[in-house]
């Protein structure tokens, strides 16, 4: 694992505990240096680097995950220097009505991003962490954004508003906005180079299956509506969010057990979801548990069908909205590695002519490649992509950077 002095591209992606951070040439799309730090700001973290063996860490926030990664990567000899980069990349969950397109950071934006915090507690203030941090580390490198809302950006009205007073909107900005932007924009376009097609030619669903969980409807190209809204609570049944649940349910709460509105608004986030429901937020564990046959097996297996439930509907009801689907694309963590949560949700699209090749399914994926698992004669064809967010960062703000 080195890297010469040929100028490089640094991504930068913080999740809830973890950070992911990716070193790219100039000339290349493909990652010549991979870092994860996991659980950030418990008594024990990971840090994972290429096929180095796993390391034991302690990384109390992210700007110390950042400072501990760069630091390795001089040790190891892969960035010697800041000197080195051309740029710095950040992914940012939130960008709100503002930001639709990659940005370069300046002390004016990473304010408005940090404004837009009410928006996205659970992400935006960890991206302004690495922000910060890498600004230390690399001060006279530029810096850049890409937002996860700004390829749901063209959604029509009557997919992104609420049937609300359109007060809130004007004045609050108040509508759905759309997550997980940047992993769908590099499905879909991994997707068609590998099947030689124009992305304006095609009607996609895509399912983004992870912790975090959403699913788009792209219309030749273009989302045209997803489940995630004003916040990325909405929608699919995920590892700790509820997902969708009648707006009345936070006022009862608060009325009747003594919660505020912070205590709901942690229980929606951190406690609901597949958590709530059988106490194990990660499908590896909800799938183990189901073997038990006890009443914890019990509790697993109904988070696994309502889980389940959740998919198939916005599976039909995108299927509906666009009319033609010409394909469908499962990733992020669960979407890409679990074959029964695949094989589950397309089980009652049959009728509809799509057909699972069960194998194909089963089969252990290839390495970070398009693959077809859908049998001979299915309509729509039926793929697992990886998504490589961090290579579609710098395919976005490449020529940003340039002109």
């Amino acid at each position: 694992m080195t890297a010469n002095n040929t100028t490089l591209w640094l991504t930068v992606n913080t999740g809830s505990s973890s950070l992911k951070l990716a070193l790219f040439s100039v000339d290349s799309f493909e990652p010549i240096a991979v870092l994860q730090i996991e659980s950030i700001g418990q008594s024990e973290g990971h840090l994972l680097a290429g096929d180095l063996p796993m390391m034991t860490v302690v990384a109390e926030d992210h700007r110390a995950a950042f400072n501990l990664a760069v630091r390795f990567w001089r040790h190891q000899s892969v960035l010697k220097s800041p000197d080195m980069l051309v740029g710095i990349v950040h992914r940012v969950v939130h960008g709100g009505v503002r930001f639709t397109e990659p940005t370069r950071i300046t002390p004016a934006v990473r304010a408005e991003i940090d404004s837009l915090t009410p928006l996205a507690p659970l992400h935006n203030p960890l991206a302004l962490q690495g922000m910060d941090a890498a600004t230390v580390f690399a001060p006279e490198i530029p810096q850049f954004a890409v937002f996860d809302t700004a390829f749901h950006h063209h959604m029509p009205p009557e997919a992104f508003h609420y049937a609300l007073p359109l007060r809130f909107y004007h004045e609050f900005g108040i509508r759905r906005y759309g997550f997980h932007g940047i992993s769908v924009d590099s499905v879909s376009r991994q997707l068609a180079e590998t099947l030689g097609q124009s992305r304006s030619s095609q009607n996609l669903i895509v399912a983004h299956l992870g912790n975090g969980a959403s699913m788009t409807a792209i219309r030749d190209g273009r989302s045209v509506d997803t489940t995630m809204g004003f916040t990325p609570l909405e929608g699919l049944v995920m590892g700790t969010r509820a997902g969708d649940l009648d707006p009345a349910i936070p006022a009862f709460l608060e009325a009747h057990t003594g919660m505020n509105g912070a205590d709901v608004a942690h229980l929606l986030n951190h406690d609901s979801g597949l958590k709530g429901l059988c106490g194990q937020s990660d499908l590896r564990a909800v799938h183990e548990v189901m073997s038990g046959g006890d009443v914890a097996a019990e509790a697993a297996g109904l988070a696994l069908a309502i889980y389940i439930y959740r998919i198939r509907k916005y599976l039909g009801a995108f299927t509906a909205l666009l009319g033609r689907v010409d394909a469908v694309i499962f990733t992020g963590g669960v979407g890409e590695h679990d074959a029964i949560v695949r094989a589950q949700a397309l089980a009652a699209m049959s009728a509809f002519g799509w057909h699972l090749d069960p194998a194909r399914n089963a089969a252990t994926l290839g390495p970070q490649v398009v693959t077809a698992i859908h049998a001979e004669g299915s309509l729509p064809g039926i793929y697992v992509v990886p998504s490589r967010e961090a290579e579609q960062m710098v395919r976005l703000v490449a020529p940003t950077a340039a002109s």
